[in-house]
C-alpha cells in the first residue's frame, strides 16, 4: 500500500529502538534534518510531512489533531515499525500526546518539544479562526515575516532564518489553515501526561515566548518519569537553532529509553 503522507525513512537496516520525528506548524519534515543526519547513522529514522505541508496531500477545511494521528499511526503500519521513540515539536508535541493517546503501547519514550497540553482557550480559538480566514485571503509570506523571529531568535544563524522562512512561505494556505482550525479544538492533555508511563523528555528553547520554559516546567512535572532540558540561545526551534546542544540531550534520553526498554 501506498503511503498517503510523504516521508523521510533512514538507517532502516538499525535493530536500535526506531526515532519517529513530527514537525510543528507551518513547516514540514525539513525541520528535523540535523536530527535525521545525526541518528539515522544508528538507528532508524522516520520523519513525515503531516497532512497539508510539505509533500503530503492537502485537505482543506479542518484537520483535527486525532486525524494527524492517524495518519502517523497508518503511515507507521505500512512501515512496519512496531515499537518506537516518539518526538513532537509545538504542534507536533500535541500529535505526538493524542498519538499516545491512541496507541501508546507502541511508544516507547516521547519528546515532547516547546508545546503545551492544555486546549485551546476562547481568545486562542477566536485568532486561530482570524488566522486561518488570512492564511487563504493572503497566502503564508506576510505572516512568515512576521512570525520568523519569534520562530527563531533574532540572533540565530542566518541559513536557519532562511531556512525557516522556506518552510513556512512553501506551506499550502489550505493546509495551514485546516490545521489552525482542528488545533483550536484540541482536547485537554494535560490529564494524559500523569498516564504516561514510559520515560520523557522536555525540551524548551531558553528564549520561547510561544511555549515558555515556565510551561515546560509544568509538563516536566506533571508527567512521571520525565528529563527537562532548556537549550540555551534559542527560540520555539532549538532543534535547528543548537542542533547539537539538542541532540546531545536526545542522545542521552535515547539512550535512556533503551536501558529502560532492555528491563521490561
Amino acid at each position: 500500500m501506498t503511503p498517503f503522507l510523504a516521508y523521510e525513512d533512514k538507517g532502516a537496516d538499525s535493530p536500535r529502538l526506531p526515532l519517529v520525528l513530527i514537525h510543528g506548524h507551518p513547516f514540514d519534515r525539513t525541520m528535523w534534518a540535523p536530527q535525521v543526519a545525526a541518528f539515522a547513522a544508528e538507528r532508524r529514522v522516520v520523519a513525515p510531512d503531516l497532512r497539508g505541508y510539505g509533500a503530503s496531500p492537502v485537505t482543506p477545511g479542518r484537520t483535527p489533531l486525532s486525524r494527524f494521528a492517524e495518519d502517523v499511526e497508518d503511515l507507521l503500519d505500512t512501515l512496519g515499525v512496531d515499537r518506537f521513540v516518539l518526538a513532537g515539536l509545538s504542534m507536533g508535541g500535541q500529535i505526538a500526546l493524542e498519538c499516545y493517546a491512541r496507541f501508546g503501547h507502541r511508544v516507547r519514550g516521547l519528546v515532547l518539544a516547546d508545546t503545551s497540553a492544555a486546549p485551546e482557550t476562547s481568545a486562542g480559538k477566536a485568532a486561530r479562526a482570524a488566522m486561518a480566514d488570512r492564511l487563504l485571503a493572503e497566502g503564508l509570506r506576510g505572516y512568515a515575516d512576521e512570525v520568523l523571529e519569534k520562530m527563531v531568535a533574532p540572533y540565530a544563524d542566518p541559513e536557519v532564518k532562511a531556512h525557516v522562512h522556506r518552510m513556512m512561505t512553501a506551506t499550502s494556505p489550505e493546509g495551514a489553515a485546516a490545521a489552525l482550525r482542528g488545533r483550536a479544538e484540541r482536547p485537554d492533555y494535560r490529564p494524559l501526561l500523569a498516564e504516561v508511563t514510559v520515560p520523557a523528555l522536555v525540551v524548551v528553547g531558553e528564549d520561547d515566548t510561544y511555549t515558555p520554559v515556565a510551561e515546560a516546567r509544568s509538563l516536566h512535572a506533571a508527567l512521571p518519569d520525565a528529563t527537562l532540558a532548556v537549550i540555551p540561545r534559542t527560540a520555539h526551534l532549538p532543534n535547528l537553532e543548537s542542533p547539537a546542544a539538542f541532540d546531545e540531550a536526545l542522545a542521552a534520553f535515547l539512550t535512556r529509553v533503551e536501558a529502560a526498554d532492555r528491563d521490561r
